[in-house]
């Protein structure tokens, strides 16, 4: 896997992006740097790359708004590099798109097996998605093939994670969901406690941009103690604002 694997290292900081070249690169790992954001977009979007690494404190373009332009054209993995631990951090983090976070100071070891799992995800596939190549009811749109979402046909900026978990919910056809299940699904690795935040990050931002279009409705319901559903009757919602408070 290694051989093919290429991987781009954004880090303003030449001494870590130099570490990081030299323990990947011992890895069998093809690398290049950019130390800003601005070099890195440009450079991911003339090349091809398995995955991104991704330093936050950057002068200029940070790490945040580099990785949302990235996700404008590409569903590369992002990984961020941090040297801080916040849970705001890691949330904003995965609402604009990014599929990892390691804390500085790393160990290299961590580093290589976090990367490699990874690279093995984005090339085992992008998630799940629906059965058919279109999804169509209650005015919901889904395009599987073209990757498009849209609401009353108003299209949905979707991350490809976000892209996924809504995919996933409509496949199941109006069934509870529960949050164990979403996650091993979308991000194919074991399920723990700690990981309940990630899907719940990631169906707040969904609810918010569909709420966007249409307010009159809660198109993602919360089934207490289950986990989610795909909700698309023409009748009103309702009922559920408390149980909300208590999951996601």
């Amino acid at each position: 896997m290694n051989a093919n694997a290429k991987i781009l290292i954004v880090d303003d900081d030449e001494a870590i992006a130099g570490l990081l070249r030299e323990v990947l690169q011992g890895e069998g790992f093809a690398t290049h740097e950019c130390l800003s954001g601005q070099d890195a977009i440009v450079e991911l979007a003339c090349d091809s790359y398995q995955l991104v690494l991704l330093d936050i404190m950057m002068p200029g373009m940070s790490g945040f708004e580099t990785c949302q332009r990235m996700r404008e054209f590409s569903d590369v993995p992002i990984v961020f590099l941090t040297a801080r631990n916040e849970e705001s951090d890691t949330v904003l983090g995965f609402s604009l798109g990014a599929d990892d976070y390691i804390v500085k100071p790393f160990k290299p070891r961590e580093l290589v097996a976090r990367v490699r799992a990874r690279i093995r995800r984005g090339q085992a596939g992008k998630g799940a998605s629906v059965a058919s190549d279109v999804f169509d009811r209650g005015g919901l749109l889904i395009d599987a093939t073209r990757h498009v979402v849209s609401l009353h046909d108003v299209e949905l900026k979707l991350t490809p994670k976000e892209f996924d978990v809504l995919s996933f919910l409509a496949q199941q056809a109006g069934k509870p969901v529960a949050i164990k299940e979403i996650f091993e699904r979308i991000w194919d690795e074991p399920y723990n406690s700690f990981d309940s935040n990630t899907v719940m990050v990631h169906i707040r931002r969904l609810r918010k941009k569909m709420v966007e279009v249409d307010s009159s409705r809660e198109f993602i319901k919360t089934i207490f103690g289950v986990g989610y559903k795909l909700e698309l009757n023409d009748g009103p919602e309702g009922g559920d604002g408390e149980k909300e408070e208590l999951l996601g």
